[in-house]
């Protein structure tokens, strides 16, 4: 079936990690369903994303999870105009799942086929909320996988300004749980633990990058939090996790608010959105808004249904691309870092 631009309906498919998700948009933002089945309480067990159970319960939930985002949508594959699914970057096994899936619908329903970056989609999820968000802005993107502040130039056109060097920070969070016996994923957990903490307690390190200003490293910040757990523990005494957590949070908070608020000044730029599972964090979002707001700078986020991996974000970075005639084909591969 062929509609005009404005009457597209797109079918996402995500599998990037331990999320098995679809959903279906009508353009040009208008969310019909969204659907997520997640693997969390699969892989706490392990402390963190096994791969290849990843891809299995990929395997097991794809069918079941696009069928009931059609059906949420009330629609049939007969009412679909184009397939886009995550294409990379991710775990290439779990990739490889949602990409053969989209490549069979496409290919027997003969649909074109539009392969999304997940990073992208991130910066494009703050859309199907705020379609009037404006242009440029900074992008800031803070999850498990990954951390780093862009340039969005327009709905397809980013300027990557930094990166992790090494853990993201939602790895950082996942990584101190750990070591604290709290349970995966580590990022919730420390947030609510932080909110009775002592933010001061401990004075744990804040990397200046000089060279690349808009970097991150949270692999030093993590060894310490990690050595000084050790040394409570070593002299026999009981750690105080609620400040430990408050201690770290802030330190990672205070990185990603300090680049963030000095990306928009040093270019001009007066509205900043922030993305990411991570984005759900509650310090760090009050804490960017509240500096925000002292320069005077516009604060945008998604809701937290939008921060996680999802297919809505997919579908609508995918619709913009399918406008600039941008698909792949039947031999197009995953791809496991970003490109």
């Amino acid at each position: 079936m062929s509609r005009a631009n404005e009457n597209k309906i797109i079918l996402g498919i995500e599998t990037s990690c331990d999320e098995t998700a679809a959903a279906v948009l009508k353009a040009p933002n208008r969310v019909l369903s969204n659907v997520v089945s997640s693997q969390v309480k699969i892989h706490s067990v392990y402390g963190g994303v096994v791969p290849e159970l990843a891809s299995r319960h990929h395997l097991k939930n794809i069918v079941p999870v696009v069928e009931k985002a059609l059906s949420d949508a009330n629609i049939t594959l007969d009412d679909v105009d184009c397939i886009a699914v995550t294409q990379g970057p991710g775990l290439i096994g779990a990739l490889v799942v949602g990409l053969s899936f989209a490549k069979a619908i496409s290919a027997t329903r003969k649909l074109p086929l539009v392969g999304v970056n997940h990073v992208h989609a991130h910066l494009h999820a703050i859309y199907l909320e705020h379609p009037s968000c404006p242009f440029p802005h900074i992008g800031v993107i803070v999850s498990g996988g990954h951390t780093s502040i862009y340039i969005v130039r327009d709905a397809i056109q980013y300027e990557l300004l930094g990166q992790t060097r090494d853990d993201a920070a939602g790895e950082a969070f996942d990584k101190v749980a750990k070591v604290l016996g709290l349970p995966y994923p580590g990022g919730p957990i420390i947030s609510k633990l932080a909110e009775k903490g002592d933010r001061t307690r401990f004075a744990f390190p804040r990397a200046r990058l000089a060279e690349t200003p808009y970097d991150f490293s949270f692999s030093g910040l993590k060894t310490a939090v990690i050595n000084t757990i050790r040394k409570i523990k070593n002299a026999g005494q009981d750690v105080p996790t609620e400040d430990v957590a408050a201690s770290f949070e802030e330190a990672v908070v205070e990185v990603i608010v300090d680049k963030a608020i000095r990306a928009a000044q040093e270019y001009s730029l007066d509205t900043i959105v922030l993305s990411g599972g991570v984005a759900a964090n509650k310090r760090l979002r009050d804490a960017l808004e509240t500096e925000a707001q002292r320069r005077k700078i516009q604060f945008l986020v998604p809701s937290p249904l939008l921060c996680t991996d999802n297919a809505a974000m997919v579908a609508s970075l995918g619709l913009e691309m399918l406008k600039r005639g941008i698909t792949i084909d039947s031999a197009a591969d995953a791809y496991s870092r970003a490109l």
